[in-house]
C-alpha cells in the first residue's frame, strides 16, 4: 500500500473511531477489555452495589458450540466469589430479542461446568443487555429477569438472571448518567469523569488512537476470515449432503482439515 492510500486509510479509520460510542459494541468492548477497574465501575451502578470485586474481565470472548450456534461476548467477567456476568450491548431492538438472552444464558451455563461436575457448582451467571431503545417498552430504566413459580410467586433459585438495562433513560443519577454517556461520541461531554477517562484514551491520546486503529484492522481481518471459513465449510456441507466425494476429497477441495469436514458430518447427522 503506497504512502498516499495508507494516510487515506488513518484518516478514514480517524473518522470512525471520532464517532464511536459506548454503543458501538466493538469500542464499548475493547474500552472495558481487560480492564477489572471499568468493568467493576460499570456493573456496580447496573447492579446498584458498593461491595462488588470484579477479578477477571476480558472482551469480545469467544464460545464454540460444536453442535449448535456459537456465539460472541461483548464482555466476560467473573467476581470473587465466582459470579458470572455477560454485558452485551446493542444498538438494533432485533439485537435484544428475550430468545436471544435465553440462548446466551444457556450457552453461558454450558460451557461452565467439566465432565463429572456437579450440577450444584453452577456459578450464579447474569446476562446483562444494555439497550439503546427501551426494547421491552415499559418505560423502566432496568428490567430484572429471573424465574417464579407461577402457582405462589415464589422465586425458582436456580441463580440464573437477566437484565435489560433501558439506554433511554435518562436522570440526575449514576444510571442515567451512565446511559448518557453511553450515547456521547465526544468524551468530553460525558457526566462521569471516570468513564470519560477511559474513552479519552481512545478517542485523544494518540497511544490509544493507535492502538484502536490497529484493533480496527484486526477486526476487519478476522470479519474477513471468518467470512471464507463460512463460506468454506458452506461448500463442504453441499458436498457432503451430495455424498458423492470422500471425506478426504472433501477436504482437500475446501482447504479444510478432514477433522473439520467430520465434525460437520457429524452435525448433519444430528441434524437430521
Amino acid at each position: 500500500m503506497d504512502e498516499n492510500k495508507t494516510e487515506k486509510r488513518r484518516k478514514l479509520l480517524l473518522s470512525k473511531i471520532e464517532k464511536f460510542r459506548l454503543f458501538d459494541d466493538d469500542f464499548m468492548s475493547k474500552v472495558f477489555e481487560d480492564d477489572i477497574e471499568a468493568t467493576e465501575f460499570l456493573l456496580k451502578i447496573i447492579l446498584q452495589r458498593d461491595d462488588l470485586e470484579v477479578i477477571e474481565s476480558k472482551g469480545q470472548v469467544s464460545i464454540k458450540n460444536l453442535l449448535g450456534r456459537s456465539i460472541r461476548l461483548d464482555i466476560k467477567a467473573k467476581d470473587k466469589s465466582g459470579k458470572l456476568y455477560n454485558i452485551e450491548v446493542q444498538r438494533a431492538d432485533e439485537g435484544a430479542e428475550e430468545k436471544r438472552a435465553r440462548y446466551y444464558s444457556s450457552i453461558l451455563d454450558a460451557n461452565t461446568l467439566l465432565p463429572g461436575q456437579d450440577f450444584n457448582d453452577l456459578p450464579e451467571t447474569y446476562v446483562i443487555f444494555i439497550t439503546e431503545h427501551d426494547v421491552l417498552k415499559a418505560k423502566m430504566p432496568l428490567y430484572h429477569i429471573n424465574r417464579k413459580i407461577e402457582e405462589n410467586g415464589m422465586t425458582f433459585c436456580d441463580e440464573s438472571h437477566i437484565i435489560y438495562v433501558n439506554g433511554e433513560y435518562r436522570a440526575e443519577n449514576d444510571l442515567g448518567k451512565l446511559m448518557h454517556d453511553f450515547s456521547c461520541q465526544n468524551p468530553d461531554e460525558m457526566q462521569l469523569e471516570f468513564l470519560a477517562e477511559k474513552t479519552r484514551y481512545f478517542k485523544k491520546d494518540e497511544k490509544g488512537v493507535r492502538r484502536m486503529c490497529k484493533i480496527m484492522e484486526d477486526f476487519a481481518a478476522e470479519e474477513r476470515a471468518e467470512e471464507r471459513a463460512a463460506q468454506a465449510e458452506e461448500f463442504a456441507i453441499s458436498l457432503l449432503e451430495d455424498g458423492t466425494l470422500p471425506i478426504a476429497k472433501i477436504a482437500e477441495v475446501s482447504k479444510l482439515s478432514e477433522e473439520k469436514i467430520k465434525e460437520l458430518a457429524e452435525k448433519i447427522k444430528n441434524a437430521g
